[in-house]
């Protein structure tokens, strides 16, 4: 099964730490990048769904199980964000955050995503920014026709 989803998508470009890509399968496109301080299975996606009239909306899988109850907090340059969060996924709350938290990474050098883990030590995964923007328009333009 893994190779059947790994031949669906489509490279869009790698820009700096960001990847972009398209599943027409699906149909969804996304931009994608690894945190920079973390050896794990933790990314930052921004991805859209047209089928689902879903676009440009902001996702991340942590480098470690969160503790319950934990907010999750992310900072974007100056500006910080509270997620709504799962034990290992967080996402902004609604479609304005979403827009709010693309709008400043496309003008900051960097993000991390801070919360506490299952053993209730404080940790962050972050993300180099350089390439963002350039990866998200890339996976927006690659879903503008799919249906």
């Amino acid at each position: 099964m893994l190779g059947v989803t790994a031949e669906a998508r489509d490279s869009l470009g790698v820009f700096d730490a960001w990847g972009a890509f398209r599943d027409t399968a699906s149909p969804r496109c996304y931009a994608i990048a690894m945190p920079v301080t973390a050896k794990s299975e933790g990314f930052a996606a921004v991805g859209s769904w047209p089928r689902q009239r879903v676009r440009g909306q902001v996702h991340f899988r942590l480098s470690r199980m969160r503790a319950d109850e934990a907010a999750v907090i992310l900072n974007v340059g100056d500006r910080r964000f509270t997620l709504v969060a799962g034990q290992v996924d967080a996402w902004a709350p609604d479609a304005r955050a979403d827009a709010a938290i693309i709008a400043a990474m496309r003008s900051a050098t960097s993000m991390s995503v801070q919360t506490r883990d299952a053993r209730g030590r404080g940790f962050a995964d972050t993300y180099a920014l350089r390439g963002a923007a350039t990866a998200i328009d890339a996976a927006a333009l690659g879903c503008a026709r799919l249906r």
